[in-house]
């Protein structure tokens, strides 16, 4: 990466003047800013850390909780009370991150992108690390699982303050033509995160296998992963604090007092156009992480085991692609690759899931199609870190993205009843790829109804095309 500086000779001053500022010294040739580059790299270094923790604390409770189900609920309770009670613990998480965005994008954009990043994620390691130590169902009866929930939603949160400010931070400092690469490595870490759980979660049901009630796991093996979260907090934390800077202004524009005022009122058109686009991109994101496995536990009758080694090939099958995927919305542009790739999760990644379900395939069959269910359902995410920091302008981008990204998550976040709708119409294991029909539809369409941003300068509200 060479970046070049054109330093500017400062104006004559009297003894009583004012030093001027780095920001007003250091310009680069033909352009308004030029960051440093050991910022740009600790930034999205910080940027794809954050993510990947992040990501881990969202996915734990469906990874990790799920063969500890009888630690929470009551043995009495029937299938469809136990699903639900466990769709949610997810969507409680899910329905907190807005909350969270509009409350930590409001002071990321008016007191600074890093010191909310510090807030948000210590409160959401405090969080990870109480629902550690969280009492059972036989201790507190069903308390337990109503304070897993309202734990979880607190900690969605902070979760939604987290990726607000950290994301927009790291693509103002990276340079326009590696916007789409840095993006979709920070971005795989999701994927990557998912990985991670079904690892530990693998190796945890190898040594302490979850045989009932009072089974090592069940009783205490599903918390040592939460731990792990809590201190994985910690490391980002103490990264945030002592590596990365804050952008400067010529990125993060003239402060505003009301951000999210002037986000619905002057931008409500592309706000419109993120929730749609972002709204497929979270249906689908739940067809794939929440519902595939418990379909390919209740359908396909694998294994817990089993469940989780699938799960760990579908997502890794995701991250490896992200990168792909960012690249290639940097050569064709990001409209075009929307549009795309919602045909492709319409045909493809509908299609893929469909044909695992009516194949009646064992374990080995579930990993064939699980690598192009991976491809084909999340690939949104790739490139998106990039294109929601292009969609808004500098002085409310913490605003715009953190709202864009999660509002958009509530309505998908209740999945499960939309499932229930299509009971006595479809079978069970089937209705999901109507969901990813659905989600694709809507991924193409927030991706026609958008402009191009790849070329958009950061540093210029200018070059900001929103439908406003």
């Amino acid at each position: 990466m060479n970046i070049k500086f054109e330093l500017v000779e400062p104006a004559r001053r009297t003894p009583m003047s004012t030093p001027p500022s780095s920001a007003e010294t250091a310009v680069p040739a033909g352009a308004s800013h030029s960051p440093d580059l050991a910022k740009v790299r600790a930034a999205v270094r910080g940027g794809t850390l954050a993510y990947f923790v992040d990501q881990f604390d969202i996915y734990l409770p469906i990874v990790v909780l799920a063969p500890a189900t009888a630690y929470f609920q009551s043995a009495n309770l029937s299938a469809s009370t136990t699903a639900l009670l466990a769709s949610l613990v997810f969507a409680s998480t899910l329905i907190g991150r807005p909350l969270g965005a509009v409350i930590f994008g409001h002071f990321a954009d008016t007191v600074g992108r890093r010191k909310t990043t510090l807030v948000a994620v210590g409160g959401f390691g405090v969080i990870t690390l109480l629902t550690a130590c969280l009492p059972g169902h036989e201790q507190i009866g069903m308390w337990s699982v109503g304070l897993l929930i309202a734990l979880r939603f607190v900690d969605g949160i902070f979760l939604g303050g987290e990726y607000t400010t950290a994301v927009p931070l790291a693509m103002e400092w990276s340079p326009k033509h590696k916007r789409g690469l840095y993006a979709s490595v920070i971005t795989s870490t999701s994927p990557a995160a998912y990985a991670v759980i079904a690892a530990i979660t693998l190796l945890m049901l190898e040594m302490l296998p979850a045989a009932g009630l009072h089974s090592a796991y069940v009783q205490w093996g599903w918390r040592v992963p939460f731990v792990v979260g809590a201190l994985l907090a910690v490391v980002l934390f103490r990264y945030y604090l002592k590596q990365v800077h804050e952008p400067p202004v010529q990125l993060t524009g003239e402060k505003h007092r009301l951000p999210l005022v002037r986000l619905l009122v002057k931008y409500p058109r592309a706000l419109g156009q993120v929730f749609v686009l972002m709204t497929g991109t979270w249906l689908a994101t739940n067809m794939e992480a929440a519902v595939t496995p418990a379909q390919l536990k209740a359908h396909l009758l694998l294994s817990s085991k089993e469940v989780t080694l699938t799960m760990l090939v579908i997502n890794a099958s995701a991250a490896i692609s992200y990168p792909l995927f960012g690249l290639l919305s940097q050569r064709i542009g990001r409209r075009p690759f929307y549009i795309g790739y919602g045909l492709a999760v319409v045909v493809i990644g509908s299609g893929a899931y469909t044909l695992l379900m009516v194949s009646h395939g064992g374990f080995g069959t579930a990993l064939g199609f699980g690598v192009v269910i991976g491809v084909f359902t999340v690939g949104t995410f790739g490139p998106i870190a990039a294109y929601l920091t292009e969609r808004f302008p500098a002085s409310i981008r913490s605003t715009g993205y953190g709202v864009g990204y999660s509002l958009a998550l509530i309505a998908p976040a209740f999945y499960q009843f939309y499932l229930q709708r299509f009971d006595g119409v479809l079978p069970a294991h089937l209705a999901p790829a109507v969901l990813l029909v659905v989600a694709g539809a809507l991924i193409s369409l927030g991706g026609f109804l958008g402009p191009e941003t790849k070329d958009v300068d950061m540093a210029d509200d200018r070059t900001i095309p929103a439908l406003s």
